[in-house]
């Protein structure tokens, strides 16, 4: 289903839904709302899921740097504590090859992380040693997915092929994350045409573990056309769901997975038409049990994190605002942990991929906290898991290694208290 277009606020203007309209439309249906002067910075109205859609507020570090995200050091951050460990390095190889997109899962009493593992585009006249900090080409034609598996989340096994070889010359396998499913551990995998995934042929596809047989079987389409950001949460009323891109760029949500894996509902969300460029949209329930937050990059250049909100499980979406979180544009992750507050691990530096940082945030709207994880070097599209009192990050180093770190919570409990 193709979205339809919308307008995203500049630094100078805000969309406001007119109080005599319903505040539950698509933001499609409210691109052209009248545009209001926005508050200064120090005056943000507070972020809600009804009565405060056009908000810009995310960020508010109230003990040093408040809402203004230019002021920000990254480089005097507080750095949060972690265990560090490399899955696979192929830094040796120059450039021609590449590791990214990394998927976490707990299953069956073992950490599981998935990535996508293929070419990169060849790098003249360097170095391994040069290149450590140079990226190289990636998505492209015969990308594979591969896997390893931890007991304790630093130790892992060696890196094995989960998907083989593409189905069709000049495609590849981008990975996009494990879902636990009735007991079930599925890798998902989109089949694309290559390089990059818009395009004629474009499926989401599933492999099932199956532990009898200790290895990955092809398991059939979830769905024609489309790409995840994530794999697939619980909404509240016991739908799953998870975001969606087309070979179009089209952003939307699917919703169901209950009655099979391969059954969704597709409702629109934004679309990639040159008023904004939403890419790698995320979602989560907010603390409330109903309402719901989605978070999204922003490809136009405005170096900020887009959110919108929906009160009816994804089915309709508010006006796509801007606020005031930095970011690198890049991929982020956010979850709520056992001790209440959410945790969003993102590029949030908008003049490079680098450092990674963690937000903490009590409510799921604004972000008090923001600490630095790891840095000094190009490092991105995080995934996080939370498991037995410690935060689970993996995330790619300049798109050939593929790392992780164990983090604390109670180092979390801490940090935040003082």
């Amino acid at each position: 289903m193709k979205g339809r277009s919308f307008n995203i606020p500049t630094t100078d203007t805000v969309k406001k839904t007119p109080p005599s309209r319903p505040l539950i439309l698509c933001a499609f249906l409210l691109a052209g709302t009248t545009a209001m002067t926005r508050a200064a910075e120090s005056d943000y109205p507070v972020p809600h899921p009804v009565t405060g859609q056009e908000s810009r507020l995310m960020l508010n570090l109230k003990t040093t740097t408040g809402t203004d995200p230019k002021k920000i050091d990254f480089s005097k951050l507080t750095h949060l504590p972690s265990q560090h460990a490399i899955l696979s390095d192929v830094r040796d190889k120059a450039g021609t090859r590449v590791h990214q997109h990394a998927y976490l899962a707990y299953y069956d009493g073992r950490y599981w992380a998935m990535w996508s593992d293929g070419p990169g585009g060849p790098i003249q006249g360097v170095d391994a040693e040069k290149h450590r900090n140079v990226v190289p080409h990636h998505d492209l034609p015969g990308t594979r997915n591969s896997y390893a598996t931890s007991v304790d989340g630093v130790n892992w096994s060696e890196p094995a092929d989960l998907t083989g070889p593409p189905r069709v010359d000049g495609f590849g396998w981008i990975a996009r994350g494990l879902w636990v499913r009735d007991g079930e551990l599925l890798a998902l995998s989109s089949h694309f045409n290559a390089p990059g995934y818009p395009g004629e042929g474009l499926s989401l596809e599933a492999f099932r573990w199956n532990k009898e047989a200790n290895k990955w079987e092809a398991h059939g389409t979830v769905l024609d056309d489309a790409m995840n950001n994530f794999p697939p949460k619980k909404l509240p009323n016991g739908q799953w769901m998870m975001t969606r891109r087309d070979h179009k760029r089209q952003v939307s949500v699917m919703v169901g997975g209950v009655e099979g894996f391969d059954q969704w509902k597709v409702h629109p969300m934004a679309s990639y038409d040159g008023k904004g460029r939403p890419e790698e949209p995320y979602w989560y329930t907010l603390p409330d049990g109903k309402n719901i937050v989605g978070l999204i990059r922003d490809n136009s250049g405005s170096k900020r994190i887009l959110r919108t909100f929906s009160t009816d499980s994804g089915e309709s979406w508010s006006p796509i605002v801007q606020t005031n979180f930095p970011d690198a544009t890049s991929k982020f992750f956010a979850l709520r942990t056992s001790r209440g507050y959410h945790a969003f691990v993102s590029n949030a530096n908008p003049k490079r991929r680098s450092p990674l940082t963690l937000a903490i945030s009590k409510d799921g709207l604004v972000y008090t906290h923001l600490f630095y994880l790891v840095g000094e070097r190009h490092i991105d599209y995080p995934h996080m898991i939370e498991e037995d009192g410690y935060l689970l990050i993996a995330f790619s180093g300049a798109k050939q290694t593929m790392e992780v770190l164990k983090v604390d919570l109670d180092d979390i409990d801490r940090l935040i208290a003082e």
